[in-house]
């Protein structure tokens, strides 16, 4: 693996557990792709340190279980605005 993909894959990482960013915001904010910074996370994390890959999976995995919740809110929001 190339250097700079290491230090992007360290630093999205370091993000995520720092914050508990969503794919989509880490990928914003890196100015990536989503599928990027999913492919670090769930490809290259795990070969370069198990345990980062584990800590970050569990977020990841959270916040996919909570997205339905953050789409319900925001349809609400958008509704209630125009109201």
């Amino acid at each position: 693996m190339q250097d700079y993909i290491q230090k992007r894959v360290l630093d999205i990482c370091a993000y995520i557990l720092e914050t508990k960013a969503t794919v989509r915001k880490a990928a914003q904010v890196f100015q990536v792709s989503k599928s990027t910074v999913h492919k670090d996370m769930t490809e290259r994390l795990p070969s370069l340190n198990k345990q980062l890959a584990l800590e970050v999976k569990t977020i990841l995995d959270e916040n996919k279980a909570e997205r339905h919740l953050r789409g319900g809110e925001a349809t609400r929001r958008k509704y209630k605005e125009i109201s």
